[in-house]
Order: C-alpha cells, then sequence, then structure tokens
C-alpha cells in the first residue's frame, strides 16, 4: 500500500487501501461466528493455514510485534485443534491485514488473506466478516468491480454494519459513482462516527473540491485516534498529504515529525518528509530520507519519488535504472492479484512511453471509464501526444466533481491554452497557483 502522493493525482486508490483496513478490529458481526461438526466442509477444515510473515529491520523493533507472533502462534494452535471453527480463522485474517498493511509484504498477504477466507466461506457461505474482509482485500488489490458486489452482498447479510458502508463508499469512488460514494457515507456517519467515517469524509470532500472542510474532517479522524497506533498515524499522514497539496509545507511537516515521534518506523511519514525536503529542492536529504523508508518497507512509490529526484538532479541513468526497479515492484504485485494499470499508465508517462501509458491508461479505463483519477492520466497522455481534442475530452470528465487538485488545474489550464482557449486556461492555472503556489508541472 502506498501513501497519497501529492503529485499527479487528485485521487489515489492507495488512500481508499488504507481507509478499509482501519475499523478491522470494530467489525460486528450479525452472524454466529462458530460453525462446527457437520457445518464445516473438508475443504474449509483442512485447509492448511498461511504462516505469518516475519518482519525485518526496523518493524521488527515495533512493541507490537512479539504480541502479534503470540497471538498468531496461539491461533494456529486454536485452527489446529478446532479446525470447524471460523472464528480464529477470522481474527487470523485480520491480523494479516494488519501485517499487510503496516509491512507493505502485499504479494504475500493478499493472497495469504484470500486462502484463509475462502476457506472461512467453504463452510459458511454466508459468512458476514469472510464477505467484508474478502471485499476489503479485493479493493486493496484494485479488484474494484468485485469488491463492490461482494461488499453488496454484505450489506443484505448485516445492513445496519457500519464498517461495509464504508467498503461501498470506497469502492464506489474508484468506480466513479460519486453521488453513490457519497449516500454511502452519510449512512455510515449515521450509524458510527469514528475515525473511519470522518477519514471518507475527508476524502470525498477533497474530491468534491473543498479542501478547508476536507482537513477540518481529518483534523477530527485524528482526534478520534488512539495515538500512536497505526490508524491514528495513518490518518495524521494523510492529513499532512493534505496540507502538502495546498502548499502548506511547515503545518504537513508538523504533521509527519509528529508521527515519527510515536512511531518512528512510519515508512510514509518519513517519505512525507522526503517530498517536502524535494519541494525544497533539498535532493541529498530528500533521496536519504527516501532510502530510510524503502528499508523499512518494499513502496513502490518510494522508489518512484527517487527517481523522480534523480530526473530533477540531472542524473537520467539513475532515475531511469530507479524507474525500471518500479516497474519490477509493480510487476510483482500485478503476478499477486493486484491490478496496476493505472500506476503503469503515470509511471509510463513520467518515463515518456507515451504508447505503453496509453496502453494502460485505456485499460483502466474500459474497466471506469467515470473516475476522475483515470480520465485524468488518460488526458495528460494525450496532451502529451499531441492530441489536444482526446485530452480535453478526458479531462472534462476528471473536473466534472469540481475538485480543486492544483496539479490537475494546472494541467487543464496546459490543455486549453494548447487549444488556444488562453484566458480559461489562465485561470485554472490561477486557481492553481491560489491553492499551492509550489506547484509545477
Amino acid at each position: 500500500m502506498s501513501a497519497r502522493k501529492p503529485s499527479f493525482q487528485p485521487l489515489a486508490s492507495v488512500y481508499i487501501s488504507g481507509l478499509i483496513f482501519l475499523s478491522l478490529f470494530t467489525l460486528n458481526s450479525c452472524t454466529d461466528p462458530k460453525k462446527t461438526g457437520s457445518e464445516a466442509t473438508a475443504t474449509g477444515s483442512t485447509q492448511e493455514i498461511p504462516a505469518l510473515f516475519e518482519r525485518r529491520g526496523e518493524l521488527a523493533k515495533a512493541v507490537e510485534w512479539p504480541r502479534t507472533r503470540a497471538k498468531v502462534d496461539d491461533l494456529q494452535n486454536k485452527i489446529r485443534k478446532e479446525p470447524g471453527d471460523v472464528k480464529p480463522r477470522l481474527q487470523l485474517a485480520v491480523i494479516y491485514l494488519s501485517e499487510a498493511r503496516i509491512t507493505g509484504e502485499h504479494p504475500y498477504y493478499y493472497p495469504a488473506i484470500l486462502a484463509i477466507l475462502d476457506g472461512v466461506l467453504a463452510m459458511d457461505p454466508k459468512n458476514f466478516e469472510a464477505t467484508t474482509f474478502k471485499s476489503s482485500v479485493k479493493m486493496s488489490q484494485h479488484q474494484f468491480a468485485e469488491a463492490r458486489e461482494l461488499a453488496e452482498k454484505a450489506r443484505q447479510l448485516n445492513p445496519s454494519n457500519a464498517y461495509v458502508y464504508g467498503v461501498l463508499v470506497d469502492a464506489n469512488v474508484e468506480l466513479g459513482n460519486y453521488d453513490e460514494a457519497v449516500a454511502m457515507s452519510d449512512k455510515m456517519q449515521q450509524l458510527k462516527p469514528s475515525l473511519e467515517s470522518y477519514s471518507r469524509a475527508s476524502y470525498l470532500r477533497e474530491i468534491y473540491g473543498n479542501y478547508p472542510s476536507s482537513i477540518e474532517a481529518m483534523k477530527l479522524a485524528v482526534q478520534a485516534g488512539l495515538p500512536g497506533s497505526e490508524p491514528y498515524c495513518w490518518s495524521k499522514n494523510i492529513l499532512g498529504h493534505l496540507y502538502e497539496t495546498t502548499g502548506q509545507l511547515d503545518e504537513a511537516e508538523k504533521q509527519y515529525a509528529g508521527i515519527l515521534s510515536v512511531r518512528p518506523s512510519y515508512a510514509f511519514a518519513l517519505a512525507g518528509q522526503a517530498r517536502i525536503q524535494k519541494a525544497r529542492k533539498e535532493y541529498a536529504k530528500a533521496l536519504a530520507t527516501l532510502d530510510k523508508a524503502a528499508g523499512i518497507m518494499p513502496e513502490f512509490s518510494f522508489h518512484e519519488e527517487m527517481a523522480e529526484i534523480f530526473a530533477l538532479q540531472g542524473d537520467r541513468e539513475k532515475a531511469q535504472k530507479k524507474f525500471a526497479e518500479v516497474v519490477t515492484m509493480l510487476n510483482e504485485d500485478a503476478r499477486s492479484g493486484h491490478t496496476v494499470d493505472l500506476e503503469l499508465c503515470k509511471l509510463y508517462t513520467k518515463t515518456g512511453q507515451l504508447d505503453s501509458a496509453k496502453v494502460y491508461g485505456l485499460k483502466e479505463f474500459g474497466k471506469r471509464p467515470k473516475n476522475i483519477d483515470v480520465n485524468h492520466a488518460l488526458a495528460w497522455v494525450y496532451f502529451n501526444q499531441n492530441n489536444l481534442e482526446k485530452a480535453q475530452e478526458h479531462m472534462q470528465i476528471a473536473l466534472k466533481t469540481g475538485s480543486k487538485n492544483p496539479e490537475l488545474l494546472q494541467q487543464a489550464g496546459a490543455i486549453e491554452v494548447a487549444l488556444g482557449h488562453v484566458e480559461s486556461g489562465n485561470k485554472l492555472v490561477a486557481q492553481a497557483r491560489k491553492i499551492n503556489p509550489n506547484v509545477v508541472l
């Protein structure tokens, strides 16, 4: 999972993959989680349970790691003793979901979690938790249509559970169903005001162009979190990103420093610090910070940021080598079931491989033509190919929610100016610079 980046996109599905795990430990079920005896099928009861992936380096020093290992050992023993009881399997899936988020070892954990959940569903096809958790994993793998279908199924099983509405917010956002996402968010707020619901409200307000309100909602999410916990740090990190996007670098820096004071191994906060250092043209310092973050977690966006800094320094060879590493990492994710077409589209646009960028962009567009981030990416591909009419066509879709993302506005302005619409184009660029004076194409 990667942190929301201030560059290139107003939306990032990685933001969504952060949201979906925040309330895993508070999910309430309308079903009886224990199935024994004849109710347990042979497939589910004899399924081999995947092992815990051993943490390394700084993450292995985290205070919760010994407790996590002990809990997993305890659950593994319970599963061996009572193979027909789905409760310890679900608890293990929750831990693995959290570990995937903390360690970034998605290629290992997502298939492992799906194996556990499919085992539970083989024993209990209408299990609410397993259905909901599976929809969350599918969201993180960017299989959004399947995630929405599973979440709707879960909602039918338990229409009063707030968590499942959160997954429906996420899925509808990624599919471009923004009105439906707002309705699901409102329902979630009614059922359970919480860090999770405030975070989603913040994201939707950002999508609709209201940064001050988005920041206020994310402040509420931070206040609702347990200081030092991973969800608290995640929310504080996103608050930092919002400050970055709006050009408030000092405020962003305070958020990242605050996270690292309570959780020194939080790699995304280090990456946030590196982006600020990059914005201040402290390139050597930014590379060192990113290298530290990458040593904690195998997150592709850290390496992509390094490649961009090498390019800014004029070191084309190092930039190309690092971009190639990012492609390798994305392909590894793809082999584990993670859809990475949009990420590859953006990456190939940055490297000037526009034909490849277009192929991946159109592939993603075929699956979710209403999503504003997908249309933003395609618009910029077409602009760089000098196909201005197609660029404008996709950019109009990207702007349909009224997003005020400064890079989106600046690129939209560039397209309008290139089409000869100088006045309207300059207005868009002026809006972008009003929101964030630091933004540059």
